[in-house]
């Protein structure tokens, strides 16, 4: 071989990856004001729970809660139109003589804590197979039907009111939409760090799972102790919702479903429920036989001439119709 001649050698291979891109400095600047933002809103929105005293995250106005709660019941009459009892109806009395009630209740410990109550209640009884209650923001209540196969006198629905008006109270619809925002805040981020959106993918379900199902349930048990309180308040007495949460437990199969699928439900198990109702009932008791028992008994006794009214009217009425 000629040694003049130069042996072409191929370059070597060359494993190393090609250089990082450096990150925006843009980007760096967006995702921590947008982190500032975030944790500058959480503190700033930082409200307390009435009779609780929970610190939260509440960045939505009353009025902005009513007007949506307005909104919504329009809604609500037009689907139920048909099935809603008249005013008159012995059930839709007897929601609203409890409720009312209860409501007073409401007023009271709002005032209590320099806040208001809103607007009058309203109580819209569905005839319908489901047993379901609920409530809308600026206090509109709906009672469906159904739930009278486990409600079976006024201090039991007084129970089942307490805990709607209990989620007004706190103003839990509120509540949740504040949350919503800022998980959307953040949602929005994974975007600029994955731009591939699998890092989306994987927040939302896990926000999901981890922070809006857990919070739905710590709102059910606020309700239910804030409930328990409101009608022991209203002179009702509050060992009824022990009743009711185990009739409930016993018409759903003995809550096994739920006992097995609480971690992702939107609503605590039976059992949890019952076992909270024994560690609050001694401070309801306590208020509902306050000043030895006379606090509520002239109460409870019009409570009973009212029931008694109630049933002489709609005796009458139902021989009325009757005869014609």
């Amino acid at each position: 071989m000629n040694s003049n001649i130069r042996s072409k050698r191929r370059p070597a291979y060359n494993n190393a990856p090609p250089p990082k891109r450096p990150i925006p400095s843009w980007l760096i600047a967006w995702g921590v004001g947008s982190t500032s933002l975030g944790v500058f809103t959480y503190y700033y929105f930082q409200d307390e729970v009435p009779y609780t005293k929970r610190k939260r995250l509440l960045a939505t106005s009353p009025e902005w809660e009513r007007q949506q709660g307005d909104i919504s019941y329009q809604q609500l009459l037009q689907v139920y139109r048909g099935n809603i009892l008249p005013p008159d109806h012995r059930a839709s009395r007897t929601v609203e003589r409890v409720g009312s009630r209860i409501a007073m209740a409401a007023t009271k410990i709002a005032a209590a804590n320099k806040q208001t109550f809103g607007s009058k209640v309203t109580f819209t009884v569905v005839r319908s197979d489901q047993a379901n209650a609920f409530v809308l923001p600026n206090n509109h209540v709906f009672v469906l039907t159904g739930l009278f196969k486990y409600v079976k006198d006024e201090d039991e629905l007084a129970a089942v009111l307490g805990h709607e008006m209990a989620h007004n109270l706190a103003r839990h619809a509120g509540e949740r939409a504040s949350g919503g925002m800022l998980t959307s805040l953040f949602a929005r981020l994974t975007y600029l760090i994955d731009p591939s959106g699998m890092l989306y993918m994987i927040f939302v379900p896990s926000v999901n799972l981890l922070y809006d199902l857990p919070h739905s349930r710590d709102h059910e048990i606020e309700a239910d102790y804030i409930g328990l309180n409101l009608a022991a308040e209203a002179c009702y007495d509050p060992r009824a919702a022990k009743r009711v949460f185990a009739a409930m437990k016993q018409g759903n199969g003995n809550g096994r479903l739920s006992n097995m699928t609480e971690f992702i439900s939107t609503h605590p198990s039976y059992d949890t429920r019952l076992d909270k109702f024994d560690e609050w009932m001694p401070k309801a008791l306590n208020t509902f036989n306050g000043d030895g028992g006379y606090r509520c008994q002239k109460i409870r006794q019009d409570m009973m001439l009212a029931r008694q009214h109630a049933a002489a009217v709609a005796y009458r009425r139902e021989q009325q119709k009757e005869r014609k």
